[in-house]
């Protein structure tokens, strides 16, 4: 069994790294951009007076930003050769968004707000997936350049983490569908020019039929943000709406009628394992910055690095990522040699124990650096407040180990999904 990464990836790496030194670093570093990611971070980015909404100026140093990506090839890496990407596998984006994220913070790679210069575009590999001809032919040139975005409505007030019993609704009239409802943590709906929104078409509460998703414009009448909820972590995009007889053509449906949650879970697998990846090197930076620290800082006469509660607690993180590194990269290769839905149980494990992993080093991390590492003017605050998210929004830390718990007991079988999803915009 061979382990060692493709040379065709590891030279790649090598190449981003180069664009990131060229291109990236010098954008961060001008015009007072680092206040982006300095202790001036959450003030710069959030629009307080706007719902606390991300602020025009950080918006479009990231727009620039992946523009820069595109222009030299990077940004459509895992899409298919013929829409400008390079034909990406789960298995490469999942090495290459963690080792963006163990750079650390930056703007080669924002987890905040999935900003990466390698794109993790799930809306569009759903659209060359479950899109018909004629959606396709209008989405998908601006979902590839990332000049056009989706949201996805899923998450309700009522149902969070379970998608089988959401409220909203659709009725066909005629040529049209018919609308109501409501959605929360509707993630980036600020800037959506579609969102996904999920409805129960067909069936009872609880079933995994008849739920239908449904390309629907923002601007529809009828669609109404009610607020955006401030978090841990600013500035927000997450929205609670409401959908009051929204009409829709039926060329708004994508995929198939009543089988909406097969794209909701096709959604989970593909995001989760890739945020997985950034949680796991988001997790690794800590470790090497607070190991590199300690061999630095040295009070009462000796490094710190000689004490073994400083040794010990790095040593138990340090092996937690080398586990979980491997779990990530055989799970990610086990989607792309089986599909997107033979490795749930996986990626149920990935997710929750790298969400885990990142909290408990951003912490150590901390404790490492004392004062400082509590303050602003280092990262690991910001990477425990963004991070700590996950462990909720991704599925919660008990709905991934009810999942795993479903197969390791025989309650749920392999293939396409049945029932609990979890929690995602």
């Amino acid at each position: 069994m061979d382990f060692a990464l493709p040379e065709s990836l590891t030279d790649y790496l090598a190449e981003l790294d180069a664009f990131i030194e060229a291109e990236i670093v010098p954008l961060e570093q001008s015009d007072d951009n680092i206040r982006f990611f300095d202790h001036r971070r959450e003030d710069s980015r959030t629009d307080w007076e706007r719902g606390g909404l991300p602020s025009a100026d950080w918006e479009a140093l990231l727009g620039e930003a992946r523009r820069r990506a595109d222009a030299a090839g990077h940004f459509r890496y895992p899409f298919p050769a013929e829409y400008g990407g390079r034909d990406g596998s789960n298995l490469s984006m999942a090495v290459i968004r963690e080792h963006l994220a163990s750079k650390g913070l930056g703007l080669h790679c924002d987890l905040q707000n999935e900003h990466a210069i390698v794109g993790n575009n799930v809306g569009l590999l759903l659209m060359l997936e479950y899109g018909s001809d004629e959606q396709q032919r209008e989405w998908v040139d601006g979902l590839a350049s990332g000049t056009r975005f989706f949201a996805f409505g899923i998450t309700e007030p009522e149902h969070g983490s379970d998608a089988t019993h959401m409220e909203t609704t659709a009725v066909r009239d005629g040529d049209t569908w018919v609308i109501n409802g409501e959605k929360t943590w509707n993630t980036g709906i600020h800037v959506a020019h579609r969102d996904i929104i999920f409805a129960r078409t067909g069936g009872e509460a609880g079933d995994a039929r008849g739920i239908t998703a449904f390309l629907v414009d923002p601007h529809t009448e009828g669609f109404t943000v009610e607020e955006y909820l401030w978090t841990f972590n600013m500035p927000t995009d997450h929205a609670h709406i409401t959908l009051r007889d929204v009409r829709v053509p039926h060329s708004a449906v994508m995929g198939d009628e009543g089988r909406g949650l097969q794209i909701v879970q096709h959604f989970f697998n593909e995001n989760r394992i890739r945020q997985a990846a950034s949680s796991l090197g988001a997790a690794q930076y800590c470790i090497n910055r607070a190991v590199a620290y300690a061999n630095e800082r040295s009070p009462f006469g000796k490094r710190l690095s000689t004490n073994q509660a400083i040794q010990f607690p790095l040593v138990e993180l340090h092996t937690r990522a080398a586990m979980l590194r491997a779990l990530v990269r055989e799970t990610a290769w086990k989607m792309d040699t089986h599909g997107p839905f033979s490795a749930s149980q996986e990626v149920s494990m990935c997710n929750y124990q790298a969400n885990r992993l990142c909290c408990d080093a951003a912490d150590q991390a901390m404790q490492v650096f004392g004062g400082r590492g509590y303050s602003r003017h280092e990262p690991f605050e910001h990477i425990y407040r963004h991070h700590r998210r996950y462990r909720i929004t991704e599925g919660a830390d008990e709905i991934q180990m009810r999942r795993v718990a479903g197969y390791l007991f025989g309650f749920m079988s392999s293939g396409a999904p049945k029932g609990v999803t979890g929690q995602s915009g």
